[in-house]
């Protein structure tokens, strides 16, 4: 059940609404049922894999509030149970295939045979989501930054939350727990609030982001076809397309969230303004990021044992990060990629080596180089395969073709290809000018004080727009994070 489905509409209409209808007490069970029901209508059976995951997250977590801290080999073997069931799961449906290829192909080096043996299960939807904060709560348990939840239901309802349940962003219990113990009562500033979130959020993703994903996709799949000019636009729509995407799911997620009173996390804060891939990271993904931070990156000795053994834990946790996205090497080609880079700017920080100025051309040089590796990331990111990226870098400098068939793959598109081309350079350039003006003034408060005319004709604008996108744009995009 998509966000962007006319199914899930429905459920909205009737879940948020009934949330508040019925007695206090009986809020919390309504919306973990609402949850459940929300999953399966992806595949039912799998929803018993959350289940798996919640009891064992919740009852290691009794077992280590429980047990006294002198008896640390029984509070370590309660965590190691649930970082194993945890991940023992996601390597199953999500990681299994990947390395028993793997093998295979090391087998055949060898000269050993080796058949692999495959698994045909399909990708349960936001497994690396829910374990990733499932088993983020029994580690916090087991570091004492929170005590176990004693309520089933409520941790029951952490887990399975459904604004945030497949694509994030991933929760903390020590931000969610507490709130649904607290009694809520209808709001309007954050009912108005909330559904400004999910406005933009549709708007980000069905007139943006799926618009660029009839180019990206048409190219993409299709790469020999295509050189130079069409490899670079369909790289910078891409470069959008994800960012609409997937932080548009977000801002649904935190709107939907909003409307029942609760506070999800940002998930991004205007990434493509960053002036180091150090600082991407601070913006991009912020739950994925701090959770790795935390939970990985620190584990390690993060920077208290050495530069040298600091940037061994930057590569190892962004090449954990680059598999996290996917079974399939490209993404962990793209997760060392950039922690190659934040490495050699955190040895150029600890040498103190500044390479450009700290004035206004140093920030813009900054600025355009940081965009510019994200940029070539995002090749390896979304390349099919590895001899993809090899044809893409190959070919992206070739202008042999000229400006011949720039606009043929948005063929699919709702209209001519010339006019499709021209709307997405424009919300592209209107993105880009939202986020400035939010990074230096503030988004929502320029807005608020615009004219009631003047907000309500952006508001029929954006519904128009969207409204139009949903119902009669000739392809269908599935939210990209879905498939992590």
């Amino acid at each position: 059940m998509s966000f962007v489905s006319a199914e899930f509409i429905v459920f909205a209409l009737i879940v948020i609404p009934l949330y508040f209808l019925v007695a206090q007490r009986w809020r919390l069970i309504a919306l973990l049922v609402a949850s459940y029901v929300f999953y399966a209508g992806w595949r039912a059976p799998y929803l018993l894999l959350i289940v798996f995951s919640t009891l064992v997250d919740y009852l290691a977590a009794l077992g280590i509030h429980r047990t006294p801290q002198e008896q640390v080999s029984r509070r370590r073997l309660l965590l190691l149970c649930s970082i194993a069931a945890n991940l023992g799961v996601l390597f199953v449906f999500k990681y299994f295939n990947l390395f028993s290829a793997a093998a295979s192909d090391v087998a055949a080096v060898l000269g050993i045979s080796h058949e692999a043996r495959l698994l045909h299960l399909a990708l349960p939807v936001g497994i690396s989501f829910y374990t990733f904060q499932s088993m983020a709560y029994t580690i916090d348990v087991y570091r004492g930054r929170l005590s176990a939840c004693q309520n089933l239901g409520t941790f029951a309802l952490y887990v399975a939350f459904f604004p945030q349940l497949v694509a994030g962003p991933i929760e903390r219990a020590t931000n969610m727990l507490p709130q649904f113990a607290r009694k809520l009562a209808v709001d309007y500033d954050r009912i108005v609030d909330g559904l400004r979130f999910v406005l933009w959020g549709l708007f980000k993703k069905l007139v943006t982001a799926d618009r660029l994903a009839i180019y990206v996709d048409a190219v993409y799949g299709d790469l020999q076809s295509h050189s130079g000019l069409s490899l670079i636009v369909a790289t910078l729509f891409f470069t959008f397309q994800i960012y609409c995407d997937f932080s548009g799911y977000s801002d649904i997620a935190i709107g939907l969230a909003r409307l029942m009173g609760f506070d999800l996390m940002r998930n991004f804060k205007r990434p493509y303004l960053a002036r180091s891939i150090s600082e991407f990271w601070r913006r991009w993904h912020i739950s994925l990021s701090t959770w790795f931070r935390d939970y990985v990156y620190i584990s390690l000795g993060g920077n208290r044992k050495g530069l040298p053994r600091q940037v061994f834990n930057i590569l190892l946790v962004f090449a954990l990060s680059g598999l996290w996205h996917g079974a399939n090497w490209t993404f962990a080609i793209w997760g060392i990629y950039h922690g190659a880079i934040v490495a050699i700017e955190t040895v150029l920080r600890a040498c103190r080596v500044r390479l450009v100025p700290r004035n206004a051309l140093g920030h813009m040089i900054k600025l355009f180089c940081a965009f510019a590796f994200v940029y070539i990331g995002w090749i390896l990111f979304r390349a099919n395969r590895i001899e993809d990226i090899e044809y893409i870098l190959q070919h992206i400098s070739d202008f042999s073709e000229g400006f011949a068939g720039l606009t043929d793959p948005f063929s699919a598109g709702l209209l001519p290809q010339r006019l499709e081309f021209f709307i997405s350079f424009v919300l592209i350039g209107f993105l880009l000018a939202v986020d400035v003006v939010d990074e230096h003034a503030g988004i929502n408060s320029h807005f608020a004080r615009l004219p009631v005319v003047w907000r309500w004709t952006v508001y029929y604008l954006f519904l128009i727009a969207i409204y139009i996108s949903l119902f009669y744009q000739a392809t269908k995009q599935e939210f990209i994070y879905f498939q992590f």
